[in-house]
């Protein structure tokens, strides 16, 4: 363990840090069992009047022997989840996952302890009382706090703590949903800030310690069980079935933006147009939720929105639900609830929503092709999940990650390349219609920014060699600052000069101008008296990273390049590094991404 240069943090090394991501990933997975029993509790408690943990939420709800008063049921929990988040953490308010990359871009890795406690029991009491939302996004919040509790607790560099946010987040997501390379790749896509050995192998590592964790409690099986597809519509003697598929991408991509737009669009009426505090937003619009299931219950014998929603999506992929009309009246009633629940205040996230969405729109769309081509034989569960796939890349941006997830969810191979086509063109439209995803946007529409593609950063692997500056001079510290400009003013005015005394460096001058601020008539200030002794040595093949993480720690204003071998002596100086230098190197690298 090393001190880093200002003393105020530790770096751990490799392997005592792989040792940290384990310990990051257990407490990850046993947060991911406890949230999952507190939805448990609250449900069973609100909904049926029973004191129980075990709740399967791929089997519809029984009915409430609460009757009609069921309508109130959402407006309990979201008392309970105002009064939390009101006194206690206002950043438990809201999809969580957002607020996790908020922290890993723009506060340094620090998030509150008090923040995982409160968006559990929060979150718990949304999607436990019926809120129509998800529980990746409260999870990932959760386990990104713990990591970052645990950073702050050993005083932890900030790569580091980052890193150990982001294995906390993963680690949660893995357990949840036994998807441990979904979880890799969305931290990847969504929340790593650098991808390298020394973060993707702790976060790797702290993925498979939580999905272990929550196969030992929670077995080993799929989110979701497939009949067996018929695929003769896949065979290459019908490629043009592909065409379909092109089709769904095109659906997913216009519902993924209506999806963002119109969830921020009711978040803004809440605040900003609707009478009332909180408390009275956010009851009003759970009300209006407790309703929306009250009616279906009456109407068709199951509450179909409430809570994370996995019994429809099931039933959708089992090909129980086969009415077209009947799976888009439910694609629109889970817009629009999750719509009420999230924009009004809520705790939950948008991954489950999104899952539902894509179920039964995907579902919708395979019938009726069913019907309009008889002859291939089509089966709407490929499209159904084709849709999940589409709904979830194209809102949240996780291309790669919404493919593998929705795999190891259903862990069914033959649907692969439909969904990757679905997932591919769902992402691109939505890309179009709106920049922003539907995690990025919250920061954006406050000033905080996020990355929006991955990039190789060519210009931090230039070498010292490469970028350094050749146009300098040797003068001795005794030399008036007066003749050292006189002897400059031959050369460029860009050009430094290297003071040394006994042939040995003792300090710069990094340009011209810094020697003429300096400057005095009478020519009797001598370099010695306002040298720069503040600079970096380096060596040939030094990566400019390591060179701008130096100068940045040290405060340092240039670095000197000496031969790899031989002491800091003035023969030995290759040439000099400022800002400037290093900013022309950035410039250099613009061409690969300009378009």
């Amino acid at each position: 363990m090393d001190s880093d240069n200002q003393g105020k943090h530790v770096t751990f090394g490799f392997f005592t840090f792989l040792l940290l991501a384990v310990l990051v990933g257990t407490v990850g997975g046993f947060s991911a069992l406890l949230f999952r029993g507190l939805i448990a509790f609250f449900h069973n408690l609100l909904f049926l009047r029973q004191l129980s943990f075990h709740y399967d939420a791929h089997l519809h709800t029984p009915a409430s022997p609460w009757g009609m008063l069921v309508i109130f049921v959402p407006v309990v929990g979201a008392a309970g989840v105002v009064f939390l988040v009101k006194n206690f953490a206002p950043e438990a308010k809201g999809r969580g996952v957002a607020e996790v990359m908020d922290a890993i871009y723009y506060a340094k890795g620090r998030i509150r302890p008090a923040v995982a406690v409160v968006k559990a029991l929060a979150s718990a009491l949304s999607i436990g009382s019926g809120g129509p939302v998800g529980r990746e996004g409260p999870i990932i919040q959760i386990g990104a706090t713990f990591g970052s509790a645990i950073a702050q607790l050993l005083k932890l560099a900030v790569w580091q703590r980052v890193t150990l946010i982001a294995a906390g987040a993963s680690a949660g997501i893995a357990a949840t949903f036994n998807t441990p390379v979904g979880a890799v790749l969305f931290t990847v896509e969504v929340l790593l800030h650098e991808v390298s050995v020394r973060t993707l192998v702790p976060v790797t590592i702290a993925t498979a310690t939580g999905t272990y964790v929550g196969r030992a409690f929670l077995g080993n099986h799929p989110s979701f069980i497939l009949p067996q597809l018929e695929m003769r519509h896949f065979h290459l003697t019908n490629p043009w079935v592909l065409l379909f598929y092109v089709g769904l991408g095109v659906l997913t991509g216009l519902v993924s933006t209506g999806f963002i737009k119109s969830i921020y669009a009711v978040e803004d009426f809440f605040e900003g147009r609707f009478k009332g505090g909180y408390y009275l937003r956010h009851l009003t619009g759970m009300a209006l939720v407790g309703v929306l299931m009250y009616v279906l219950w009456v109407a068709f014998g199951h509450y179909y929105i409430e809570g994370v929603g996995y019994a429809t999506v099931q039933e959708v992929l089992n090909g129980t639900l086969n009415g077209a009309v009947f799976l888009l009246l439910l694609f629109f009633l889970k817009l629009l609830s999750t719509n009420l629940t999230l924009g009004s205040g809520a705790s939950g996230g948008i991954f489950s929503p999104a899952l539902f969405m894509g179920a039964t729109l995907g579902g919708a769309y395979g019938i009726l092709l069913g019907r309009l081509f008889p002859s291939l034989g089509i089966n709407p569960a490929a499209f159904a999940m084709a849709g999940m796939a589409g709904v979830v890349g194209g809102s949240t941006g996780a291309v790669i990650a919404a493919i593998v997830l929705i795999f190891e969810m259903t862990l069914d191979y033959r649907v692969i390349l439909p969904m990757t086509i679905t997932v591919a063109l769902s992402y691109g439209i939505r890309k179009k219609l709106s920049s922003q995803s539907i995690y990025t946007l919250k920061l954006a529409r406050h000033g905080h920014f996020m990355p929006s593609n991955f990039m190789s950063n060519f210009h931090l692997i230039q070498r010292a060699q490469d970028i350094m500056a050749k146009d300098f001079i040797v003068l001795p510290a005794s030399t008036p600052v007066d003749d050292a400009l006189e002897a400059l003013t031959t050369g460029s005015e860009s050009a430094h000069v290297v003071v040394e005394d006994s042939g040995s460096v003792v300090g710069l001058f990094a340009g011209y101008r810094a020697l003429e601020g300096i400057s005095c008539s009478g020519g009797k200030v001598r370099l010695q008296e306002f040298m720069d002794k503040n600079y970096l040595i380096v060596h040939p093949d030094t990566k400019l990273f390591d060179i701008v993480e130096k100068l940045y720690s040290r405060k340092a204003t240039a670095a000197l390049v000496l031969y790899p071998v031989g002491g800091p002596e003035a023969r030995n100086v290759l040439g000099i590094i400022d800002k400037e230098h290093i900013m022309d190197a950035i410039e250099s690298a613009f061409d690969l991404f300009s378009e």
